[in-house]
């Protein structure tokens, strides 16, 4: 059987088949033999087109790496050269206050030396008066690993279970 397309929809017919038949071979009179036989030579080629689709899981699980690896060195280098920025920017207002230049107009872009806005500075947090102090409630979320190992340890807990769900494994 020659499939074009999409193939997974092969493999998805290529199952159904093996199951039509499968039932069709149930329903007739044959020795067990035939019935072998004839699932056999189906079941091989589900076997093929499934081994062929796991080299195409494993391709884009290459890449997915390999993009993965590609983006923590794009980081490294962008913040390398935000550092770099950053620094540049210091050594900049550091000579220009040196100087006592304030302001540098050129045909590119005007520099000048800005005041930030102001920011509090804590000193001893023990002595701020309770009109500013906020309260920020503790976050609660359920501790899913302290639930598990109590269901598997045979105890009940109310709003939970255990999913158990099934996944291909390439090796």
């Amino acid at each position: 059987m020659i499939f074009r397309g999409d193939p997974m929809t092969a493999l998805y017919q290529l199952a159904s088949e093996y199951r039509e038949a499968a039932d069709r071979l149930n329903d007739l009179d044959l020795p067990d033999e035939v019935i072998a036989d004839t699932l056999e030579g189906l079941a091989g080629a589900v076997e093929s087109k499934s081994t062929n689709v796991a080299f195409v899981i494993r391709n884009l699980e290459g890449w997915v790496e390999q993009i993965k690896a590609a983006e923590t060195e794009m980081a490294k280098r962008r913040k390398a050269i935000e550092n770099r920025a950053a620094r540049l920017r210091d050594y900049l207002l550091t000579n220009m206050e040196r100087c006592g230049i304030r302001k540098i107009e050129s045909p590119y872009f005007v520099l000048s030396i800005k005041n930030n806005p102001g920011s509090v500075e804590i000193i001893d947090e023990s002595a701020i008066p309770p009109d500013y102090i906020r309260e920020i409630p503790a976050k609660h979320e359920p501790d899913k690993a302290l639930i598990k190992k109590a269901i598997n340890d045979g105890f009940d807990v109310p709003g939970c279970r255990i999913n158990q769900s099934s996944r291909v494994e390439i090796k």
